[in-house]
This record gives C-alpha cells, sequence and structure tokens, in this order.
C-alpha cells in the first residue's frame, strides 16, 4: 500500500517537470550576426521581408527603417515645440498670414492657406 502511494506521488511529481524540447532553429541564419539580433529571439523578422534576400537588400531596408525613424523624431519634436508656443516668425504665405495665426496638430494643418501648403509640399 505505502509502495503504490509513493509510486503514484512520483509520478504525479514528474508531471510538473519541464519537458525536454529541442533548441529552436530559424530558418534563415543569413543575418544571425548583425546587429541588433539579441538573445532570446536572435534574429527576428516577423513579416518574412528577408526571406530569400541578400546582404545588398538587407543594407537597404536597414538604411530606410533609420530614415523613418529619425523622420519620425523630427515630427515628434516639431509638434512638442509648436505647443509650446514656439513658433517661426514671418508669414506662411504671401497674402499675410502669419504662423503664429495656424493652430496645433491636425486642425492647424487644415488652417493652412493652399499657397502656403505647397510650400511645405
Amino acid at each position: 500500500m505505502k509502495s503504490a502511494i509513493v509510486a503514484a506521488l512520483i509520478g504525479s511529481a514528474a508531471a510538473f517537470a519541464p519537458a525536454q524540447t529541442g533548441k529552436a532553429t530559424t530558418a534563415l541564419n543569413a543575418f544571425e550576426s548583425e546587429l541588433g539580433a539579441q538573445p532570446p529571439l536572435g534574429f527576428f523578422d516577423p513579416l518574412g521581408l528577408l526571406d530569400d534576400a541578400d546582404q545588398e537588400r538587407f543594407d537597404r531596408l536597414r538604411y530606410v527603417e533609420l530614415k523613418h525613424g529619425r523622420i519620425s523624431q523630427l515630427a515628434f519634436l516639431g509638434q512638442i515645440t509648436t505647443r509650446a508656443g514656439v513658433r517661426l516668425p514671418g508669414d506662411i504665405d504671401y497674402s499675410g498670414t502669419s504662423f503664429d495665426s495656424i493652430g496645433e496638430g491636425w486642425a492647424g494643418s487644415l488652417q493652412v492657406p493652399v499657397a502656403g501648403a505647397l510650400q511645405i509640399l
């Protein structure tokens, strides 16, 4: 009887032991040594943009990602400075609409005159 209880306890304890699994490998190991590949994920490409890609494509996508990140940072800084009240001196168009008369955010973008919007573009 005692041996049956001990066997049952050992069997139930084994159920909570971690299962032995093999190490997961990725199908694409070409960019595992690049800057930014960190454990536990390693090289992370969830959309598969670099499947069957060469080093030139990888470098191009990395350059574009950095460029977009920098543009986003500048846009955020522009939003913060505008909300703090810092405005450019002068007029945005030839009819005399000053930068101070234009609001903030999306509402302000709709207040920009057509000639001023063309200068921005």
